[in-house]
């Protein structure tokens, strides 16, 4: 049994966007009304049954996430790949350093983890326990379709196209997570078969360059037929509501602070 926690599921402004004609934000097509609209930078928390915990990408709002979450302690971290609204918040990880008692270790490909280095060159230096005066992660390098243990579960890692960059995805067993894509591998399609619950990236519902659209999510799901499908990494066109009353059954939007049990 996993637990995964969505801690955010905005694009890379969040929802709502910084702006708008009185400085409160800016929010698109999303009803400001509607709470599940409010969307922190998108990153996720796998729970095996012995408790470990995996955190997937840290981005800028990592901090408030966790608190909102009582989450305190992480075992081990994987970053998708490089772009700030997924890495911003690496310097939050001190404090969980300091829970451990020791320096986190995290999964990333080669380029992901040079661009951290670039970025964040103090967490990669000698740890400072108990104290961790900075935060310290211990790096170990990964490439899409390669199986690896992290935070005690056995995940087999993905390749997708993010136009910019590739990312990676992630499976574990019947559970999978694709955020920032806006095209699939074949091959990554065909290890996506049989899936209970897939938590993919689509940031709205008109065609972007980078990221998914609706129609183009909805596409894999008639090919890929899992029994649940749950959006993420959504911008600020992606209403609540609209979802609720056009998604087909079986494909739901995700929000802030969920909570999902998967077999």
């Amino acid at each position: 049994m996993l637990k995964v926690t969505i801690l955010g599921c905005g694009g890379s402004a969040g929802v709502p966007m910084l702006g708008g004609t009185d400085g409160a934000g800016e929010w698109g097509h999303c009803d400001p009304a509607e709470s599940r609209n409010r969307r922190t930078r998108s990153s996720i928390i796998i729970e095996g049954e012995d408790g470990r915990r995996l955190l997937v990408d840290a981005g800028p709002d990592l901090r408030s996430q966790l608190l909102a979450n009582q989450i305190g302690r992480i075992d081990a971290l994987l970053v998708t790949h490089g772009h700030a609204d997924h890495i911003m918040g690496l310097d939050e990880i001190r404090p969980l350093n300091r829970a451990i008692g020791a320096a986190i270790p995290v999964y990333a490909t080669a380029e992901t983890l040079a661009a951290l280095q670039v970025r964040f060159d103090y967490v990669f230096r000698t740890p400072t326990p108990p104290v961790f005066f900075r935060p310290a992660l211990t790096p170990i390098t990964v490439a899409p379709g390669q199986a690896i243990e992290a935070a005690g579960q056995p995940v087999l890692l993905f390749r997708q196209d993010h136009k910019v960059m590739e990312t990676l995805g992630l499976r574990i067993g019947r559970f999978a997570y694709s955020t920032d894509v806006v095209a699939m591998p074949e091959a990554s399609l065909d290890g996506l078969l049989d899936l209970d619950t897939w938590i993919v990236g689509c940031f709205q519902r008109h065609p972007h360059s980078v990221h998914a659209h609706v129609d183009l999510v909805l596409q894999w799901v008639e090919r890929l037929r899992p029994r649940r499908t749950i959006l993420t990494h959504m911008g600020h066109d992606m209403d609540w509501a609209w979802m609720r009353a056009h998604l087909p059954q079986g494909v739901e939007a995700a929000h802030d602070g969920m909570s999902l049990h998967i077999d």
